[in-house]
C-alpha cells in the first residue's frame, strides 16, 4: 500500500514510535525516525530529509512544542499527519502550522495510521493550506 513512499516518524516516545515504525514498514514504506524537534529539523535540511513523502508528527517531543517542525514541513510541502495524545486541543495550542492537518487520537490501530499517511500521498489529494 505505501511501496516506495518515504516517511518521517517525529515521535519522542519509543514504544510508539517503533509501533508506528513497523507498520509503515510493514505496509511497505521507508522509514527516517526523529526523536526531538532539533533531530527531526537536522534531517529535515540534510540530505536524508530530500524525497520525503509524508511525515508523522507528534506535538508534544520530551515536553517542546513540534510547531517548528509543522512549520519547515509545509515549507517543504510534505503532508503530515498529528499523531497525539492530546486531542484537538494540543493541534489547536500548536497555531496555524498544524492547520488542516489530520488527527490520530492515540492510542490507535495501525490500519488507521497506514490508511492516512495512504489518503496524504494519494495524487489527486490537496495540499494544505499553509495559513498565510
Amino acid at each position: 500500500m505505501l511501496v516506495g513512499v518515504r516517511i518521517l516518524v517525529v515521535e519522542d516516545e519509543a514504544l510508539v514510535a517503533l509501533m508506528v515504525e513497523d507498520a509503515l514498514r510493514d505496509a511497505g514504506a521507508e522509514v527516517l525516525c526523529a526523536y526531538t524537534v532539533e533531530e527531526a529539523l537536522r534531517l529535515l535540511g540534510g540530505e536524508e530529509g530530500a524525497g520525503l513523502d509524508a511525515a508523522v508528527l507528534d506535538l508534544s517531543l520530551a515536553g517542546e512544542g513540534a510547531a517548528p517542525v509543522a512549520e519547515a514541513l509545509r515549507k517543504r510541502g510534505i503532508p503530515f499527519l498529528i499523531a497525539t495524545g492530546y486531542g484537538d486541543a494540543q493541534q489547536n495550542a500548536a497555531g496555524g502550522a498544524t492547520a488542516g492537518a489530520p488527527v490520530l487520537c492515540k492510542p490507535f490501530e495501525p490500519e488507521a495510521l497506514v490508511a492516512t499517511i495512504a489518503t496524504l500521498v494519494a495524487p489527486d489529494r490537496q495540499p494544505l493550506r499553509t495559513g498565510t
